[in-house]
């Protein structure tokens, strides 16, 4: 295996090659994975390994809390729907106990389901299904705006080095996941589309955002 340490859930299995160890003490962070389907955990788990990052996973929500807690990553990819804690359980958890940064991957879009998302505080949210090619980008965007909303100002403005995960703002990065499903779009269209949007408007892409989630909050309450 090439990539970084993978840490199981409760079995306490720990896959660790050298070179392995090598990435982890020097690698991209720790992903928290969470997902009750079981290959499509180890799909995600496999594709974030290869691409530089040690991935903790957890196939319930008690046992994906238990690991946050114990070895609080640096982002936690959460599935919503499981038996048991959802994933917005665990959401609020690592929200309000353990301040852990998180994104939804669910093969539910409906507008309750995506007002759910935003009212949490997801920094992405990814409709099912989607290819680990198109998730590890989304990841390493939301490694970048969590970094960013970390990082002290700086004391002059330095130009960021070119990657192919731009860093969004959270609510751009919602709005471009709405679209993602509403028009079956990749990543960068739906982006695109979104800009696209703003422009004609004449409005900054973060207004442009707020408006579509704004809609998609009023169509999910009609009786509001």
């Amino acid at each position: 295996m090439t990539g970084a340490a993978v840490f199981r859930g409760q079995s306490a299995s720990t896959v660790v090659s050298r070179e392995d160890a090598t990435v982890a003490a020097t690698g991209k962070g720790t992903i928290l994975v969470v997902d009750d389907d079981r290959l499509v955990l180890a799909t995600l788990v496999h594709g974030l390994v290869q691409a530089g990052y040690e991935v903790i996973d957890a196939d319930n929500g008690d046992d994906a809390i238990l690991l946050a807690r114990e070895r609080r990553p640096d982002l936690a990819l959460l599935d919503i729907r499981m038996e048991g804690k959802s994933g917005f359980d665990v959401a609020e958890t690592l929200r309000d106990k353990y301040r852990i940064p998180f994104m939804f991957l669910s093969a539910f879009s409906d507008d309750a389901t995506v007002a759910q998302v935003k009212a949490l505080g997801a920094v992405a949210y990814l409709v099912k299904p989607l290819d680990i090619r198109q998730i590890v980008p989304a990841v390493e965007a939301a490694l970048a705006n969590v970094g960013a909303r970390r990082a002290p100002p700086a004391e002059s403005p330095v130009a960021a080095p070119a990657t192919n995960a731009e860093a969004l703002d959270p609510v751009v990065a919602m709005a471009v996941g709405v679209l993602m499903h509403r028009y079956s779009l990749a990543r960068g269209p739906a982006l695109d589309r979104l800009r696209r949007q703003a422009a004609t408007e004449q409005r900054p892409l973060a207004d442009q955002a707020e408006r579509l989630l704004q809609a998609v909050e009023l169509l999910s309450n009609p009786g509001g």
